[in-house]
């Protein structure tokens, strides 16, 4: 099984609850670590180890010039989805969540490359702004750092208590005069816009609510910051149709009708409290 064991006891789950967000500690080995990166690099490359493509990719293969975001990329190579498919992290999330299961939604390896400027930065936003198809806010992503990340190679940052703010159409991942930004929030919501950095070792994840405000800064430094983010939903997830989010990727995977849920194998389960087989499959090769 991949990933150190690990349940959130009651000081952490209402950590949680209160600011929306929680800092793991280390959830993985060193040597799973260096097979980590290393297929990381390989899946960003454009090398697919199961020669079946992601679902989206930006920028393409070879251009590490600006941030680089591979959608699906557990499709591409077993080692990552051996991590992203972890039941480690899905009984963390769902214990974080209060919910009873986990499936994943998708996931997200990024790369953001060394003293990349304005062009490594990502703007605040909430997911569920992205995610407005789901009829619930349980979602929750688990954000998984494969090296150390610091405030200098660009750290994600949360605003604490943000995820009781609601939605507030602040959905600019691109966005790059985030400070500009930072001061149209706090007028919408008469909030003290706040940001906490998740300076993160090797090894360790950062949860954080669907509608916790989030972002990060460009990195400053000589080496690349090397993450995935893994987006879950709680199991019995419903679509709901006719929001502004109709078109994400996701749905595009099975065409859902209004009520229908995300199941089946484009959402894998993670965790299911009371059923020890519902990861038996993950230690099978894909």
């Amino acid at each position: 099984m991949v990933a150190i064991d690990y349940t959130p006891d009651r000081k952490d789950v209402d950590f949680y609850k209160k600011n929306g967000y929680w800092l793991s500690p280390k959830l993985f080995t060193d040597e799973e670590l260096v097979e980590f990166r290393r297929h990381h690099a390989m899946v960003v490359a454009g090398d697919y180890e199961t020669k079946r493509p992601p679902l989206s990719r930006d920028p393409e293969p070879g251009d590490t010039s600006k941030l680089v975001q591979v959608n699906n990329a557990y499709w591409t190579d077993a080692t990552i989805a051996r991590l992203v498919l972890s039941p480690v992290i899905g009984k963390i999330a769902a214990m974080l969540s209060g919910v009873r299961g986990i499936r994943l939604w998708h996931d997200q390896l990024l790369y953001k490359p060394p003293q990349s400027g304005s062009s490594g930065a990502i703007g605040w936003h909430q997911d569920l702004g992205y995610w407005q198809c789901l009829d619930n806010d349980k979602a929750i992503t688990a954000w998984v750092a494969l090296e150390d990340v610091t405030e200098e190679n660009g750290c994600m940052e949360v605003v604490p208590g943000s995820h009781a703010w609601g939605l507030l159409g602040e959905d600019h991942f691109y966005q790059k005069d985030i400070e500009e930004q930072r001061k149209r929030i706090e007028q919408k919501t008469g909030q003290l816009f706040t940001t906490k950095p998740c300076v993160l070792p090797a090894g360790c994840v950062s949860f954080h609510h669907c509608i916790t405000i989030h972002g990060s800064r460009p990195n400053l430094s000589k080496r690349p910051r090397v993450s995935i983010a893994i987006h879950l939903i709680a199991d019995g997830t419903r679509y709901r149709a006719g929001s502004a989010s109709d078109d994400h990727t996701s749905n595009t995977l099975r065409h859902p009708r209004d009520g229908d849920t995300y199941a089946g194998p484009y959402f894998p389960v993670l965790y299911r409290e009371g059923d020890p087989l519902a990861n038996v499959w993950m230690n099978s090769p894909l």
